[in-house]
């Protein structure tokens, strides 16, 4: 990259930052076998898209350290539409790991020029660690209550099930871990094992593509929102399982693909649709049946559902904000602060509700287990 570094700076001698796009299309014509196939033609994008004759050094130095501006962005928007190469889904003889990379591509990027370019800045390194470590987390902690209370099939019916110091109780919510650690503590196989189904199928490619920094992000800003969520409106109720990490990156995953329906190429992607919302759809249900069934231990009631829809609410504001921009600067996008400050404003007021609103309305919460 430096070699071509200093070609490029020999066409700027007055280091005015610009050099003509006459000039940098030459520079790409002689030396362009040096760089990746795809790399170049996003380059060529750039070079076409700018009707002021002239490229900005930086926005070269950006795309071969593998960093994208937003206004570099929207010049190669603009440039794609004259690309004329074939699609990467088109292209023949690639290995099993690289069938798998462009399959993720088109899993979850709507624009081609991005897929290309995730398909060729994916190295692997660091791997999908997150997803992949708190799902064993989930699955090691569901066995070890498993054996402990010798039930796997609706643990939370267990009188003894309560007394864990991880799930989060309405007489407990003083202790702030349990807004947080409820998340590894499961109502039965049947609940765990939907849970990680989605959070593996949707959240490992999602974190391969936006990383591990965002995708935990959202994962956790939707565990904390959906914990909350059931402080404010249901304030008796206990609450246990990842549906609000789960159903915050299923959300935005679904809404994502709605808001870019004809980019996204991904195979039968209205059946999966359906799919997944039937998934949904039951797992929440089941979540309302256990709410209202009678409780095994009264007067404490089984856990609420309003987690999954504190985790769907983050998942259709900040989670898609995160999905619809890959590679790009969130500080830049207006309704990022939009959403970030809504979300903080109701973490805020959901303290606050915590601490006085409990008192001044007189309930009558369950005992402690």
């Amino acid at each position: 990259m430096d070699k071509y570094m200093k070609r490029l700076a020999k066409f700027d001698p007055d280091n005015t930052g610009y050099i003509s796009t006459e000039k940098f299309r030459s520079l790409l014509q002689r030396h362009g076998s040096e760089l990746d196939p795809h790399k170049l033609e996003v380059l060529l994008a750039l070079a076409d898209s700018n009707s002021e004759g002239r490229i900005c050094y930086q926005d070269f130095v950006n795309l071969m350290s593998n960093k994208r501006s937003n206004s570099f962005r929207q010049a190669i928007l603009q440039g794609n539409r004259r690309l004329c190469s074939k699609a990467l889904l088109e292209e023949t003889g690639l290995s099993l790991s690289q069938r798998l990379i462009r399959h993720v591509a088109y899993e979850t990027l709507p624009r081609e020029i991005d897929r290309k370019w995730y398909y060729d800045s994916y190295t692997c390194c660091p791997p999908p660690w997150f997803m992949i470590t708190i799902t064993i987390v989930e699955v090691a902690f569901f066995l070890y209550n498993g054996v402990v209370l010798d039930r796997f099939v609706l643990q939370v019916t267990h009188p003894l099930y309560l007394k864990n110091a991880l799930l989060y109780h309405p007489q407990l919510r003083a202790q702030a871990w349990r807004y947080l650690t409820y998340i590894f503590m499961h109502a039965g196989i049947e609940h765990l094992g939907l849970n990680v189904v989605l959070q593996l199928l949707v959240g490992v490619p999602l974190e391969m593509v936006h990383g591990a920094a965002r995708i935990s992000f959202v994962y956790v800003a939707g565990v904390v929102a959906g914990s909350l969520a059931v402080s404010v409106a249901d304030m008796t109720a206990p609450v246990v399982g990842s549906s609000g990490g789960v159903y915050a990156l299923v959300s935005a995953h679904l809404a994502n693909i709605v808001m870019n329906w004809s980019g996204m190429k991904c195979q039968f992607k209205l059946l999966r649709m359906a799919v997944a919302l039937i998934c949904m759809s039951f797992e929440f249900g089941r979540a309302v049946w256990l709410r209202f069934h009678p409780s095994a231990y009264p007067p404490c009631p089984h856990p609420s559902f309003m987690a999954h829809l504190g985790g769907v609410m983050v998942g259709i504001t900040l989670g898609v904000i995160i999905l619809r921009n890959y590679e790009q600067r969130l500080q830049d996008q207006t309704l990022w602060w939009i959403f970030l400050s809504i979300y903080l404003i109701f973490v805020l007021f959901a303290i606050f509700w915590n601490i006085f609103a409990y008192s001044l309305l007189d309930l009558k919460l369950p005992p402690p287990p």
